[in-house]
Protein backbone atom coordinates (compact mmCIF):
# COMPACT_ATOMS: atom_id res chain seq x y z
CA UNK A 1 0.00 0.00 0.00
CA UNK A 2 0.88 3.54 -0.98
CA UNK A 3 0.50 6.45 1.10
CA UNK A 4 -1.58 8.94 -0.82
CA UNK A 5 -1.21 13.12 0.47
CA UNK A 6 -5.01 14.45 0.59
CA UNK A 7 -4.77 18.05 -0.66
CA UNK A 8 -7.82 19.67 1.05
CA UNK A 9 -9.35 22.71 -1.24
CA UNK A 10 -11.56 24.14 1.24
CA UNK A 11 -10.98 26.35 4.26
CA UNK A 12 -11.35 25.15 7.68
CA UNK A 13 -14.08 25.94 10.27
CA UNK A 14 -11.47 28.13 12.53
CA UNK A 15 -10.90 30.11 8.97
CA UNK A 16 -14.56 30.39 8.25
CA UNK A 17 -15.66 31.51 11.96
CA UNK A 18 -12.66 33.99 12.16
CA UNK A 19 -13.87 35.57 8.58
CA UNK A 20 -17.23 35.99 10.30
CA UNK A 21 -16.08 37.52 13.72
CA UNK A 22 -13.99 39.74 11.51
CA UNK A 23 -17.03 40.79 9.48
CA UNK A 24 -19.37 41.06 12.93
CA UNK A 25 -17.10 43.81 14.08
CA UNK A 26 -16.99 45.30 10.88
CA UNK A 27 -20.50 46.06 10.92
CA UNK A 28 -20.68 47.04 14.69
CA UNK A 29 -18.99 49.86 14.10
CA UNK A 30 -20.17 51.21 10.47
CA UNK A 31 -24.05 50.29 10.74
CA UNK A 32 -24.08 52.78 13.43
CA UNK A 33 -21.99 55.20 11.73
CA UNK A 34 -23.85 55.11 8.93
CA UNK A 35 -27.03 55.17 10.43
CA UNK A 36 -26.01 58.43 11.97
CA UNK A 37 -24.55 59.61 8.56
CA UNK A 38 -28.19 59.62 6.99
CA UNK A 39 -30.26 61.25 10.15
CA UNK A 40 -27.54 64.41 9.65
CA UNK A 41 -28.10 63.80 6.11
CA UNK A 42 -31.87 63.77 6.17
CA UNK A 43 -31.69 66.97 8.98
CA UNK A 44 -31.07 69.36 6.06
CA UNK A 45 -34.89 68.65 4.53
CA UNK A 46 -36.18 70.18 8.05
CA UNK A 47 -33.60 73.02 7.21
CA UNK A 48 -35.16 73.72 3.62
CA UNK A 49 -38.14 73.83 4.95
CA UNK A 50 -37.92 76.66 7.67
CA UNK A 51 -36.14 78.19 5.15
CA UNK A 52 -38.34 78.16 2.78
CA UNK A 53 -41.56 78.78 5.12
CA UNK A 54 -39.66 81.66 6.02
CA UNK A 55 -39.37 83.25 2.51
CA UNK A 56 -42.85 82.53 2.56
CA UNK A 57 -44.00 84.00 5.73
CA UNK A 58 -42.17 87.12 4.41
CA UNK A 59 -44.12 87.61 0.98
CA UNK A 60 -47.10 86.79 3.07
CA UNK A 61 -46.43 89.89 5.33
CA UNK A 62 -45.55 92.10 2.61
CA UNK A 63 -49.14 91.22 0.82
CA UNK A 64 -50.77 90.95 4.33
CA UNK A 65 -49.05 92.87 6.75
CA UNK A 66 -49.24 90.51 9.44
CA UNK A 67 -47.82 86.96 9.10
CA UNK A 68 -50.13 83.74 8.02
CA UNK A 69 -51.30 81.54 10.91
CA UNK A 70 -51.26 78.51 9.31
CA UNK A 71 -49.11 75.94 7.18
CA UNK A 72 -51.85 76.35 4.64
CA UNK A 73 -51.68 79.85 4.40
CA UNK A 74 -48.32 79.89 3.34
CA UNK A 75 -49.54 77.53 0.21
CA UNK A 76 -48.17 74.31 1.39
CA UNK A 77 -51.21 71.45 0.52
CA UNK A 78 -49.19 69.43 3.31
CA UNK A 79 -47.19 69.89 6.58
CA UNK A 80 -44.88 67.40 5.76
CA UNK A 81 -42.42 67.80 4.20
CA UNK A 82 -41.65 66.12 0.74
CA UNK A 83 -39.70 62.46 1.71
CA UNK A 84 -41.99 62.69 5.06
CA UNK A 85 -39.16 63.16 7.89
CA UNK A 86 -40.61 66.72 9.45
CA UNK A 87 -44.13 67.92 9.91
CA UNK A 88 -44.27 72.12 9.81
CA UNK A 89 -46.06 73.77 12.35
CA UNK A 90 -46.46 77.88 12.91
CA UNK A 91 -46.59 77.58 16.98
CA UNK A 92 -45.92 81.01 17.60
CA UNK A 93 -47.22 84.30 15.49
CA UNK A 94 -48.49 87.78 16.43
CA UNK A 95 -48.76 90.71 13.47
CA UNK A 96 -45.19 91.46 13.56
CA UNK A 97 -43.24 88.25 14.60
CA UNK A 98 -43.44 84.44 13.89
CA UNK A 99 -41.62 81.13 14.85
CA UNK A 100 -41.61 78.34 12.66
CA UNK A 101 -41.00 74.50 14.09
CA UNK A 102 -40.23 71.52 12.35
CA UNK A 103 -40.89 67.83 14.18
CA UNK A 104 -38.82 64.84 13.19
CA UNK A 105 -41.36 62.32 12.16
CA UNK A 106 -40.98 58.13 11.21
CA UNK A 107 -37.51 57.37 11.05
CA UNK A 108 -36.04 60.79 11.12
CA UNK A 109 -37.73 60.75 14.65
CA UNK A 110 -34.58 58.95 15.93
CA UNK A 111 -32.70 62.08 15.71
CA UNK A 112 -32.48 63.09 19.53
CA UNK A 113 -29.37 64.58 18.77
CA UNK A 114 -31.29 67.63 17.62
CA UNK A 115 -35.10 66.75 17.56
CA UNK A 116 -37.16 69.39 17.03
CA UNK A 117 -35.83 72.00 14.44
CA UNK A 118 -36.68 76.01 15.20
CA UNK A 119 -36.73 79.03 13.09
CA UNK A 120 -38.05 83.06 14.36
CA UNK A 121 -39.06 86.13 12.23
CA UNK A 122 -35.32 87.12 13.56
CA UNK A 123 -33.55 84.16 11.87
CA UNK A 124 -33.00 83.00 15.35
CA UNK A 125 -32.06 79.53 15.18
CA UNK A 126 -33.06 76.65 17.65
CA UNK A 127 -33.00 72.92 18.20
CA UNK A 128 -34.25 71.09 21.19
CA UNK A 129 -31.77 68.49 21.16
CA UNK A 130 -29.04 68.49 23.38
CA UNK A 131 -26.61 69.32 20.54
CA UNK A 132 -27.91 72.66 20.49
CA UNK A 133 -28.36 74.78 17.59
CA UNK A 134 -24.68 75.51 16.61
CA UNK A 135 -24.01 72.16 16.17
CA UNK A 136 -27.79 71.20 14.51
CA UNK A 137 -27.57 73.80 11.66
CA UNK A 138 -24.58 73.29 9.95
Amino acid sequence: MSATKRHSAGFTLIEVMIVVMIIGVLAAIAIPQYQNYVLRSNRTEGQSLLTEAAARQERFFTQNNTYANTVAQLGYASANSQNNLYTLSIPVVTAVTYELRVVPINHQANDVDCGTLELTHTGEKKASGPDGANECWR
